[in-house]
C-alpha cells in the first residue's frame, strides 16, 4: 500500500506488525510512489482557507495581551509538491529503522494503560517509583488510571526558521529530527504540533509561523510539508513559543511537552534582543509551567550559553552530534510517556 494513501499513512498502536510495511526500502527506510495527485475539490480548499483563518486569528487572540501585540503576524500553512516527497525519503532514510525501534518499546506501555495498571510520573500516588528518582522533577510515584482518564501525552516541536540555520548542516539535522519526531508520533498516536517561525521578512509580516502539522487538522500528507522548513530571516522566540504554549495548554493530556529547536539566542527588529527578549522566554517558561506544560530547548548552534541560560540548565539540550539528534530527541520524547 502505498504511503500516499491515507489508510498507509497512519500507524496504531494496536497494530505494531503495521511498522513492518512491505512497502519500503531494504534499509527500513520508506518509499513513496510518484501518483499524480487528484485535483482538489473547491469544498476541501475552502475548508483549508478557513483553517488557515482559524489559525491566523487564535494566533493573534494568544499575544493580544503580550509584548507581541502590535506586531504584524501571519500564520502560514505551506503546500507541498514532488519534489518533497523525494526529500522526505532521502532525509528519512535511514531513520525509520531506529524509530521503529524505539516505537516497539512504547507500545506496550501504552496498551496497558488500563484502569489495572499504574500511570507513571505523578507527584503523588499509591506507588513509589524509585528509577524516577533519576529525573529529579519529584514525579515519584504512581496511581491506578481509570478508563476515563486524560491520554499521557501531546508534543508541540518549535523549529527556528531564522538565516543562520543554513550554516553547518544544522537545517538538515532540524529536518531529519521533526522527521523522527513525526513519524514516533504516529506509530504511538501522540498528538503532535510542529511549527517554524521566523521574524521580520517584511514591514508588512514581522512575524511569520508555518503550521507544518496541527493536531486540529491532521493529515497524512504533513510529513511531505515538514521539508518546507527553510533558513529566513530573524528569530521572535517568546512570540512563537508563547502561540504553541497555548495550543497545548488547553488539551486534556497529562504531559504536554513544548521542544524548541534553535541555534542562536533571539534576535528581531526593532529591539527584540538581549535581556528584553531573554525575559520575554522566561515569562513565557513560567507562566506556561503553571499551567502544566513542559519545556525543553534544543541547542544545535553556537549560542548554546545564551539558550542554556535563559530556559535553564534543566530544560537544556547540547546537541553537539548531529547526527546522532533525531534519535536522540525521539528518546527524550518516548522517556515522557
Amino acid at each position: 500500500m502505498s504511503a500516499d494513501s491515507d489508510e498507509g499513512s497512519t500507524f496504531s498502536p494496536d497494530d505494531t506488525a503495521k511498522m513492518e510495511s512491505s512497502d519500503s526500502a531494504g534499509n527500513g527506510s520508506p518509499t513513496y510512489h510518484q501518483t499524480n495527485p487528484e485535483p482538489i475539490s473547491e469544498e476541501a480548499k475552502q475548508k483549508e482557507r478557513d483553517f488557515r483563518k482559524k489559525l491566523n486569528q487564535t494566533a493573534r487572540e494568544i499575544v493580544s495581551d503580550s509584548i507581541h501585540q502590535k506586531v504584524k503576524l501571519i500564520v502560514h500553512r505551506p503546500e507541498y509538491d514532488p519534489e518533497n516527497q523525494e526529500d522526505y525519503a532521502r532525509l528519512s532514510k535511514g531513520l525509520m529503522p531506529v524509530v521503529r525501534e524505539i516505537a516497539k518499546g512504547t507500545l506496550p506501555l501504552l496498551e496497558h494503560e488500563t484502569s489495572s495498571e499504574f500511570a507513571r510520573n505523578h507527584y503523588y500516588g499509591s506507588k513509589f517509583q524509585a528509577d524516577s528518582v533519576a529525573y529529579r522533577d519529584y514525579r515519584y510515584f504512581s496511581k491506578k488510571r481509570p478508563p476515563t482518564d486524560s491520554p499521557s501525552l501531546a508534543v508541540g516541536i518549535r523549529v527556528d526558521e531564522s538565516a543562520s540555520m543554513s550554516a553547518f548542516g544544522r537545517l538538515e539535522a532540524a529536518k531529519r529530527a521533526v522527521i523522527a519526531v513525526y513519524e514516533y508520533c504516529q506509530m504511538c498516536d501522540i498528538p503532535i504540533l510542529i511549527y517554524g517561525d521566523t521574524a521580520d521578512v517584511s514591514k508588512l509580516e514581522q512575524m511569520s509561523i508555518f503550521a507544518y502539522t496541527d493536531f486540529d487538522k491532521p493529515d497524512a500528507q504533513d510529513r511531505f510539508r515538514l521539508m518546507k522548513i527553510s533558513a529566513r530571516s530573524n528569530n521572535r522566540d517568546g512570540m512563537a513559543l508563547r502561540i504553541m504554549a497555548e495550543r497545548l495548554a488547553v488539551l486534556p493530556h497529562q504531559t504536554k511537552l513544548l521542544i524548541s529547536i534553535s541555534d542562536g539566542q533571539p534576535r528581531a527588529m526593532d529591539d527584540y534582543t538581549g535581556s528584553l527578549a531573554a525575559n520575554d522566554i522566561k515569562q513565557t517558561i513560567d507562566r506556561y509551567e503553571r499551567r502544566g506544560i513542559t519545556f525543553l530547548a534544543a541547542a544545535i548552534g553556537q549560542d548554546k550559553k545564551v539558550i542554556s541560560d535563559i530556559y535553564g540548565n534543566e530544560r537544556f539540550l547540547d546537541i553537539t552530534d548531529l547526527q546522532e539528534f533525531p534519535a536522540r530527541l525521539v528518546r527524550v520524547i518516548a522517556r515522557y510517556l
